[in-house]
């Protein structure tokens, strides 16, 4: 497949870029074929507390409009989406390098959220509770926080942002986006559809911000008593930061780190389903998803037929041009990336793995940058240092294991808790999995792999992943500021707890 003119793209989605190649620029390559895309300012201090000073005034605005009001602007926005949703898709495909259905698929995630923000905008429910003092009502509401800053991962440019973004948008308040300075374009792309329906409505453009920046700015953010909120989207160590530096002036946070996900293969499974559960979940994305598959938990009595299963399928992946729709995998994000996946495959040797898919750089005239790599596969022992670390890449490790309760006791031996699966047609072990004495991760599916998660869902992990929830279910409260509301409409002052206070 011929190398993608990219120009008529960026035309068409109003983004200007540099040629710049400086200190204050930050240059976007594609991981794609390695070429140059465009480069974007970045945000210096003078300009990021300007910013922050006009976010502030666009929020004591934002917030008097009616909820329904603010519904009614994402749903445009969600529109304007929909309209622009094939070139943002290729875009998201080219500068992440994820295959160009995921491209698609993520702009559809953020059409989605905004359909769910628009009807959650009219559902933002108090709650009536009953006063033990006579003529007193009781109830609590909530209320806008203000600034919410916004950290993303490339791996998921934009779809992460909109989970955000939408959320916070309706719930009245005005969000800071920092996006991965692998990935900057895209977000250009997104500010600019989202500014365009801003000023349709005669709305405050600093209803949404991009800055531009490394984890110098994302620190910036952390440190900022002016925003009460940040989401951060990365690894457990940028979000330990993250964490340690928000609580020192006690602001909140929302965190979505590490996964390290593993998949739960009974003899009771139905291993078409399960084969085809892993192989997505492991290669998708080449692997650099946070609810990659990377683990494989295989009943002893089915684990050779399994194995040999999983090797026949990896030798029909096709790796190369995401853009080409019948290729399986793509690059990875940079040659970064690339090290750290050689070196995850050494240490793995080092331990004893055995690579019944073996990896590798692959070259030639196929593969378009240096990016790309094999999906591999290795035989491990539970006891391994390596499956207990997240490597953003195609590894997948697999294992035995005779019980149910040793393959849960050896899927929660990992300090990242973000996805989970089980494979069985066995009613009771699928309740068992999803017990108290089950999965201890944020996300435990049945039947279905650990990738993929919806918008209506609550999104998120334990452990080392964080322990934010982003997205559906009642995450928008993460957002919002609970007030508890008590009115006397007595002629009298009765006190709680039936205390007399007489003068």
């Amino acid at each position: 497949m011929a190398v993608l003119n990219i120009s008529p793209i960026l035309t068409r989605l109003n983004i200007h870029t540099g040629t710049e190649d400086n200190a204050t620029s930050i240059k976007s390559f594609s991981p794609v074929d390695g070429q140059f895309i465009g480069s974007v300012p970045i945000t210096d201090g003078a300009s990021y507390h300007e910013q922050v000073k006009k976010s502030a005034l666009a929020f004591e605005e934002w917030k008097q409009v009616p909820a329904p009001l603010r519904g009614e602007i994402v749903r445009q926005i969600g529109e304007s989406l929909r309209s622009h949703k094939k070139d943002l898709g290729t875009l998201v495909s080219y500068e992440m390098g994820k295959s160009l259905q995921e491209g698609y698929g993520e702009v559809q995630e953020m059409i989605d959220i905004c359909d769910f923000a628009v009807g959650l905008s009219r559902q933002l429910y108090g709650l009536t509770t009953q006063s033990e003092r006579p003529k007193h009502r009781m109830y609590e509401q909530w209320h806008p926080l203000g600034i919410v800053g916004v950290i993303s991962a490339f791996n998921f440019p934009v779809a992460v942002w909109s989970w955000n973004a939408t959320i916070a948008w309706i719930c009245g308040n005005v969000c800071i986006w920092k996006p991965s300075e692998k990935t900057p374009i895209t977000a250009l792309a997104c500010q600019n559809i989202v500014l365009d329906v801003l000023a349709k409505n005669g709305i405050s453009q600093h209803i949404s911000t991009v800055i531009q920046g490394d984890a110098r700015l994302g620190k910036s953010l952390a440190s900022d008593v002016n925003i009460p909120l940040i989401s951060a989207t990365g690894s457990t160590a940028m979000g330990r930061s993250v964490a340690q530096t928000v609580a020192t002036r006690l602001g909140k946070t929302i965190l979505e780190l590490g996964g390290n996900n593993a998949i739960i293969i009974t003899e009771n499974a139905d291993l078409e389903t399960a084969l085809l559960a892993s192989v997505f979940g492991a290669v998708g994305t080449a692997g650099q998803r946070c609810t990659t598959t990377r683990r494989l938990i295989i009943q002893e009595g089915v684990y050779e037929d399994f194995k040999n299963r999983l090797i026949r399928a990896y030798q029909q992946l096709k790796v190369g041009n995401p853009l080409d729709e019948t290729n399986h995998v793509g690059p990875l994000i940079d040659e970064e990336a690339v090290q750290q996946y050689l070196i995850a495959i050494d240490n793995c040797k080092k331990e004893g793995g055995k690579f019944i898919v073996e990896g590798g750089i692959l070259k030639g005239s196929d593969y378009l940058s240096s990016c790309y790599v094999k999906p591999c596969i290795a035989e491990v022992d539970p006891s391994f240092n390596i499956i207990k670390t997240e490597t953003f890449a195609p590894i997948l490790y697999i294992m035995k294991y005779s019980t149910l309760a040793e393959a849960i006791n050896i899927q929660n031996d990992v300090p990242q808790g973000l996805s989970s699966s089980i494979m069985t047609l066995n009613l009771r072990e699928a309740e068992h999995f999803l017990s108290v004495n089950g999965s201890d991760c944020g996300i435990a599916n049945v039947n279905i792999g650990t990738s993929g998660a919806e918008i209506g869902g609550a999104f998120g992990g334990e452990k080392e992943t964080g322990g934010g929830r982003e997205s559906g279910s009642d995450a928008w409260k993460a957002y919002m500021r609970r007030q508890t509301n008590t009115i006397n409409y007595s002629d009298k002052l009765p006190l709680a707890q039936g205390i007399k206070f007489d003068l």
